[in-house]
């Protein structure tokens, strides 16, 4: 009897230390997509974040409007960034759906050739998808008052 609660418990020790570097090295995984769609904002390069999202991606913006993915791939590419930073990113993982939430701040001339100085909140939905790859099926930032 001993020997089978001891041989259980080591199991569920080395199951939970598994899951939990499982976790881990998705948040990573998340993190980084993020950092590519960061980059892909500083650069204006729309074909960086097209793999990262769902056909039927949903973005609702600062603004309240919402755009699909080929409306936020536009706004990539028009939007010129002078300065483009994320902050305090955090992913959390829920089996096969990860939630990013972060700070980001920017400066630049917008679509219209407005400029604009950003300080927002945003979360993003990523879900893995049946081929493995991760991808961001919404997105969703506020504004920052202070």
């Amino acid at each position: 009897m001993k020997r089978t609660l001891i041989c259980c418990l080591i199991g569920f020790v080395l199951l939970s230390s598994a899951a939990l570097s499982q976790t881990q090295t998705t948040e990573k995984a998340i993190a980084a997509l993020e950092q590519k769609w960061l980059q892909s904002q500083k650069t204006n390069n729309p074909d960086l974040l097209a793999p990262l999202l769902v056909d039927k991606f949903v973005n609702t913006g600062n603004d309240g409007k919402v755009s699909d993915k080929a409306e936020t791939l536009a706004i990539v590419k028009a939007t010129k960034y002078d300065s483009a930073e994320y902050e305090d990113v955090k992913v959390t993982v829920f089996g096969d759906t990860a939630i990013a939430t972060g700070r980001f701040r920017a400066k630049g001339i917008d679509k219209s050739g407005k400029p604009f100085d950003v300080n927002e909140r945003w979360t993003d939905t990523w879900v893995k998808m049946p081929s493995g790859q991760w991808q961001c099926v919404a997105s969703h930032s506020s504004p920052v008052k202070i």
